[in-house]
């Protein structure tokens, strides 16, 4: 386990990396610099990403879930910057309920990277489990223009 740390517009981001690949993405301070050039790599992606110069992350992922959340952190993925879809959507597309797909975006271990962020309510923003909560949810998408109310 390789651990990193980095300041974000959003706060201050730790990174961990497991075996080749990026295991979690947490809001926690520290003074790690990256170690490794996946790490190196994450931060620079990371800081393009705030910069507004970089739409999707090429990083080797590696988010913990069973089959079903795996599932959902496929169908973020699948969410271009400044876009959105709503918890429902995705549950349909996956033959499920809401709920456990709003579990599962509460759950995921690589926010911002993952974009649970772009995963709305039908009828508002829904909730997000990075610091910050839905206020930093409201930050990610204004910074990618997604959301069109909030603009």
């Amino acid at each position: 386990m390789t651990i990193a740390h980095l300041s974000s517009p959003v706060g201050d981001l730790e990174l961990e990396e497991r075996d080749g690949a990026l295991v979690r993405l947490s809001w926690a301070s520290g003074a790690r610099a990256p170690s490794s050039a996946l790490l190196h790599e994450a931060a620079r992606q990371i800081a393009a990403y705030f910069a507004g110069d970089l739409a999707t992350f090429d990083l080797p992922l590696a988010p913990a879930g069973n089959a079903f959340r795996q599932g959902v952190y496929r169908a973020m993925l699948a969410i271009p910057r400044g876009e959105t879809a709503t918890y429902g959507e995705i549950a349909a597309a996956l033959g499920s309920s809401a709920q456990p797909v709003g579990q599962a975006c509460g759950g995921n271990p690589i926010p911002i990277v993952i974009p649970c962020h772009r995963v709305v309510s039908a009828t508002g923003l829904g909730g997000f489990s990075g610091a910050g909560g839905v206020e930093t949810k409201i930050a990610l998408l204004k910074l990618e223009g997604g959301f069109r109310f909030l603009l």
